[in-house]
């Protein structure tokens, strides 16, 4: 019999199982963020200790190591003075004519809808190194964005 026509099982024929890709770039975090990692490790650590199909129990090693690797190369930032918009600030500002809050925070505790953007999404980089009342440029538009307000985020 061909070669071609020999099956040993099928999985060969799964998809492959990839690890959790890691951002680009240094793993910069608030002290919030720290804690929800930790707090993260330890949850998964005890969903895997609590059994469960080999499939899940998988998924959950492969998350671990994510997230551990997240831990152990995790860059603690300095708390900021809000003078500027930089890591770990919040900001209020104008774009298009409408005002909006963020918090500048890592890439894992980037969560846009409550308002958290990591310090490497566009609009974060637009503003970093700003002050309050000064106009900053934005999608190629000059002027497009104006810092109203800063202040250091508070750790929640």
């Amino acid at each position: 019999m061909s070669v071609a026509f020999r099956r040993d099982g099928d999985e060969e024929h799964l998809e492959p199982k990839f690890e959790i890709p890691i951002p680009p770039g240094p793993n910069r975090v608030t002290a919030r963020g720290l804690r929800l990692i930790g707090e993260t490790i330890d949850a998964l650590e005890k969903q895997i200790a609590a059994g469960g199909e080999e499939a899940a129990i998988n998924a959950l090693k492969r998350d671990l190591r994510y997230w551990q690797t997240r831990q152990i190369t995790a860059e603690l930032m300095p708390v900021p003075t809000g003078e500027t918009v930089e890591f770990g600030t919040t900001v209020t500002f104008a774009l298009g004519g409408r005002e909006r809050t963020l918090s500048i925070v890592g890439d894992d505790e980037a969560d846009p809808t409550n308002h958290r953007i990591a310090f490497s999404a566009p609009l974060a980089r637009a503003m970093i190194g700003a002050e309050a009342a000064e106009w900053v440029a934005f999608n190629g538009k000059e002027d497009a964005i104006e810092v109203l307000k800063i202040s250091a985020t508070e750790a929640d």
